[in-house]
């Protein structure tokens, strides 16, 4: 007879494999997320935030996302490290403390350096950005603590982005009206880089990335992930096999942030 303890270990084992392969499955869909306070000192003034790959606590790489209540206005504060953001959903403003308020609506991307004094606010009903760090983890401190890092800020609104398409770059499938906005980094070989993808309606194909790192946040739209069966909608994320992903628009168009360390090719399968 198996003891009562050791069923529950059994249990238990079963339980954290089953987690172990849904994470390998490198999908995360955002109405299973688990979101807990960006800032635990603020309380419930804290936006809240949800880990889509990493661990924001940890000193690694780390991709979530942050949820800010209509109206947040956060105090004048710093961070340790530097940070990028997309705007997904809503109006969001990150700038100097005495800016004038410049809402980026979804689609916008924008840094914010470590150590530099800065606000920021969310006016629209449901605010929602993707926020990513190169290492962690990822803090709040107060103004008083401000440095210069060397960095400076940069915030593009989504009307100023530069889409390339087939035209302009060989490795898109000139099948398909795919474009491509490049946003920070470099396409070499092994060279960490950050880009929008924007897939057409009815597009079908993989995306594919030569390298060993691909995250991939869905920004705008809606995408069925073939293998997964899974259909994603904005803040949802996938990651990458060697194979590639094979994926399926189902919006009318699909706008897609791509984290890589190489070339990205964007492959048809209708011809």
């Amino acid at each position: 007879m198996v003891s009562h303890c050791k069923l529950i270990l059994i249990g238990l084992f079963l339980f954290n494999s089953h987690i172990a392969s849904s994470k390998e499955s490198g999908i995360r869909t955002v109405d299973h997320l688990q979101w807990t306070p960006l800032n635990p000192l603020r309380g419930e003034a804290s936006p809240q935030a949800a880990d889509l790959w990493g661990d924001r606590q940890t000193s690694g790489s780390t991709g979530f996302l942050v949820k800010f209540k209509p109206g947040f206005i956060s105090p004048p504060h710093i961070h340790n490290v530097s940070y990028r953001g997309v705007v997904i959903k809503g109006l969001v403003h990150n700038d100097d403390p005495d800016a004038q308020n410049m809402w980026l609506p979804t689609g916008s991307f924008w840094t914010q350096p470590a150590g530099e004094a800065h606000i920021t606010a969310a006016k629209d009903k449901e605010n929602i950005a993707y926020i990513e760090i190169d290492s962690g983890p990822y803090l709040v401190h107060p103004k008083s603590q401000a440095f210069d890092n060397g960095e400076r800020a940069v915030n593009v609104d989504q009307s100023n982005l530069v889409w390339l398409d087939a035209n302009d770059i060989k490795w898109i499938d000139a099948q398909q009206d795919v474009q491509r906005a490049f946003l920070w980094g470099s396409t070499s070989n092994g060279q960490l880089n950050g880009s929008f993808i924007k897939l057409p309606a009815g597009f079908e194909g993989q995306l594919k990335s030569e390298g060993s790192i691909f995250h991939a946040v869905i920004i705008q739209g809606y995408l069925k992930h073939v293998k997964q069966k899974s259909t994603l909608a904005p803040g949802s994320y996938f990651s990458h096999t060697r194979e590639g992903e094979h994926i399926e628009v189902v919006d009318d168009e699909v706008v897609i942030y791509v984290r890589t360390n190489s070339k990205l090719q964007i492959l048809s399968s209708k011809k």
